[in-house]
């Protein structure tokens, strides 16, 4: 994120804004993606090119970023939508992701300097309330003169935003100060992030001791908080209702937790009396919400999640909590810097007396359950999203006027009348920023060609609402009766009074429960269409699906159908002209639209080897089946089917043929549909899912290792099995050699033993009788003299 703790702003000579988009004069979208050739092409950088070329028929603007430089592993792309809302997408191999930025920067980047010093006539307020908030802020109109912004990075790897010429992270004191000198204006904002208090009174200090060397005046602005003045005393203890304003600001008493902020706006008032060369000067910001949600986001999380019945509202609610839009606090700062007040303490807030109930209230109706819940004051610690901070500011109980700002400053408001009167465009901007956009999905097709389990998996995985008609039907029979049914005198939760029933009175949901009941019975348990379709038009149009999106599964099933069901409610008169959209709900009508089918054979095939029990609980019974079987494909042979009426509004279905796809689980088809749908548009994982993932990942983890240490096992084993087996049989043949060499050299010394015994053995044996007899001196040579003498040969 980009903090801005230090930033500086000098007039620029003829410069535009890197976010500016689709208004510049002379824009061509090819002589902007042209102006990469001749750099070095990066594969991601290409990759982000690709999705500027996919994506560009959706949006109103779109290229890649020059100023974020492109990596091999990272690339930014700059996107207007249709709507003139701006984003930074930074494209990796994980996605898309939208690049946080500091909104009052990335206003004061597009503002021309001296412009406030301008009034602002009628009709360019009667023009701005025509106008969208956020393109007010981030006009894509090439402007001269427009501040130059500089600042520091939170971290390394945090990517400067586009509006920023220069970026500093992690730099010394002293080439800080340097910077500083550098700059015309220094804001530190330290009303959401305390950190900066003890850098911001160094910068404040070095700033004042070097004085005597600026050239021209420098301008010193630090955003505090109203926390600052959370325990001042009323004005009149009689009329706690009178409103602290700028000229009581030397008996504000702040909040213990913020005595280093109040600490920092004393030293900072201290120091930039002397006019000409250096001015300083505080403001005290209210609770800030706006872009991303701010402080309030933790109960648009819960609101937009659904998980909780009721928003809780931290003791009694009726605490007065000072506020402001980001964008307007933004304006502030840009008046103080055209205007240079004599006034050097500022209070930043909106015209709203707003309680923390009426804020919590406001965001459970317009994007909750509707209702909300009192509870004890130390229930906050346990919302994880809440930091100390947080919560003090939401209990605190003050009342704030910013006279000074409202008489003496021309500023193009966004919320000046408050956040509940501005809720619907809040909302817009908080849903856009964090990237919260429903997703639609309609699953159509033939019985038993698999739209529910495909439904289930893509309802998972996008984390969408899985809306199939025998449930909508149930549920609302169920709510009317509820309506009918007698209440008990017993009290309700707080704001129940105020929630909205989908009748207007108890007469209506009977006569509706009569008449409902009566085309059940006359149609053998069916429902007629212009109830099917009331009821899933209001499933659709509930809070649910229209902040998470869903999953339509198996209907509509026919033209007509489809045509009343997404058909706008309040259009008089429909066109039904040829070669004209037809007009629909843009609230209710899916994005994507997938066709399954497969051929008659292959879905007789799979239900035949369905198991029984799966056949019980659903109409795949052979007679039942074949005639939906027959009234579908008689459906779909006409020329208006449900498939035509989405290609005439553009929608073209994904169709897939399972039945070629042979994969009886669905599973490929499901992967084709993620990759057309996209990433999924939520908060992401929970804590809870995370630490799931992590468990599950180390899990199978653990199994790899351990099949592989099986593995390894088992092949050595194997390879001590087959080398003992091979050593046997070594030592088997070695034994049979020895054997046959024994036999061998026994057959060949019979001649020699025979021949032996028959010439030789005789005569020398009885020398040596003779021998053993006389015992001679030399047997040897009386051995050989005898057997000389003694041969038969001889005698």
């Amino acid at each position: 994120m980009f903090q801005w703790k230090v930033c500086s702003f000098r007039q620029m000579e003829t410069d535009c804004n890197p976010m500016e988009l689709s208004s510049m004069s002379g824009f061509e979208e090819d002589a902007e993606l042209n102006g990469f050739e001749g750099t070095d092409t990066k594969d991601m950088k290409l990759e982000a090119e690709a999705v500027v070329n996919d994506v560009l028929f959706a949006v109103n603007n779109m290229f890649v970023s020059k100023n974020l430089r492109c990596a091999d592993d990272v690339a930014y792309i700059n996107v207007e939508t249709r709507e003139r809302n701006r984003y930074c997408l930074e494209l990796t191999e994980a996605g898309l992701r939208v690049v946080e930025i500091s909104v009052v920067l990335q206003f004061l980047s597009n503002c021309v300097v001296g412009a406030s010093l301008e009034e602002i006539t009628e009709e360019e307020e009667e023009e701005d309330d025509s106008k969208s908030a956020m393109l007010d802020a981030f006009s894509s109109k090439t402007k001269e003169g427009t501040f130059q912004i500089v600042g520091t990075l939170s971290t390394l790897e945090t990517p400067g935003p586009d509006f920023a010429v220069e970026t500093y992270c992690t730099i010394s004191r002293e080439d800080l100060l340097m910077r500083l000198l550098e700059c015309d204006v220094i804001i530190y904002n330290i009303s959401e992030n305390p950190q900066q208090v003890e850098e911001a009174i160094w910068a404040v200090s070095a700033l004042n001791e070097e004085v005597s060397h600026f050239e021209k005046r420098k301008v010193f602005i630090l955003v505090s908080t109203v926390m600052t003045w959370a325990r001042s005393k009323p004005l009149d203890l009689d009329d706690s209702d009178i409103p602290f304003t700028e000229e009581d600001y030397r008996r504000r008493k702040n909040h213990p937790n913020f005595l280093d902020h109040i600490n920092a706006e004393k030293m900072v008032l201290k120091f930039g009396k002397n006019v000409k060369k250096f001015t300083t000067y505080v403001v005290a910001a209210g609770l800030q919400y706006g872009a991303e949600g701010g402080m309030l986001h933790s109960f648009f999380k819960m609101a937009w999640l659904g998980e909780v019945p009721a928003l809780p509202v931290f003791g009694d609610g009726t605490n007065v909590i000072p506020a402001i839009h980001v964008l307007d606090l933004a304006g502030v700062i840009q008046n103080v810097i055209d205007h240079v007040p004599k006034l050097r303490y500022l209070v930043a807030v909106d015209e709203s007396v707003h309680t923390l109930e009426d804020l919590v209230k406001c965001i459970s109706k317009h994007t909750g359950p509707g209702k909300i819940q009192k509870v004890p004051k130390e229930n906050a610690f346990l919302t994880k999203d809440l930091t100390q901070e947080n919560i003090d500011h939401l209990l605190v109980n003050l009342r704030m006027e910013t006279l000074f700002v409202k008489e003496n400053f021309n500023i193009r408001w966004v919320a000046q009348s408050g956040f509940v009167e501005n809720i619907n465009s809040i909302l817009k901007e908080y849903k856009q920023n964090r990237g919260l956009l429903p997703i639609k999905i309609c699953i159509l097709g033939p019985p038993a060609v698999g739209k529910s389990s495909v439904a289930e998996v893509l309802s998972k995985h996008y984390k969408l609402h899985h809306v199939k008609l025998k449930d909508v039907i149930s549920e609302a029979i169920a709510k009317l009766e509820a309506i009918v049914a007698p209440k008990d005198g017993g009290q309700g939760e707080e704001g129940e009074e105020e929630e909205e029933e989908s009748m207007e009175n108890v007469d209506d949901a009977q006569e509706l429960l009569d008449d409902v009941k009566e085309s059940m019975e006359q149609n053998a348990g069916r429902l007629e269409d212009q109830y099917v379709i009331r009821f899933v038009r209001e499933k659709l149009k509930s809070m649910p699906c229209r902040n998470q999106g869903y999953i339509l599964d198996g209907f509509p099933k026919t033209y007509d159908q489809a045509k009343d069901l997404f058909n706008q409610e309040d259009e008089e008169e429909e066109e039904e002209v040829r070669g004209k959209m037809l007009p629909f709900d843009k609230l209710t009508i899916p994005e994507f639209v997938c066709a399954l089918d497969a051929s008659d054979e292959f879905l007789k095939e799979r239900v035949i080897n369905l198991p029984e029990r799966f056949v019980a609980e659903t109409h795949y019974s052979q007679d039942r089946f074949l005639r939906a079987l027959s009234n579908y494909r008689d459906i779909n042979t006409e020329d208006e089917t449900v498939f035509n009426y989405f290609d005439e509004l553009e929608i073209h279905p994904i169709h897939i043929d399972v039945g070629k796809l042979e994969d009886p689980q669905n599973r490929l088809a499901i992967k084709r549909l993620i990759k057309e749908i996209g990433k999924p548009r939520n908060y992401g994982l929970t804590d809870e899912e995370k630490a799931e993932e992590e468990r599950r990942a180390a899990e199978e983890l653990l199994a790899k290792e351990a099949m592989e240490k099986a593995e390894r096992e088992r092949h050595e084993a194997t390879e001590m099995a087959e080398k003992m087996a091979r050593w046997e049989e070594w030592n088997k043949r070695l034994e049979e050699v020895k054997r046959e060499e024994t036999e061998l050299l026994e057959a060949q010394s019979v001649p020699l033993r025979n021949y032996l015994m028959t010439y030789v053995m005789p005569t020398l044996m009885q020398g040596l009788n003779e021998c053993c007899k006389v015992r001679p001196e030399d047997p040897i040579d009386f051995l050989a003299e005898y057997l000389f003498k003694n041969n038969p040969e001889t005698q």
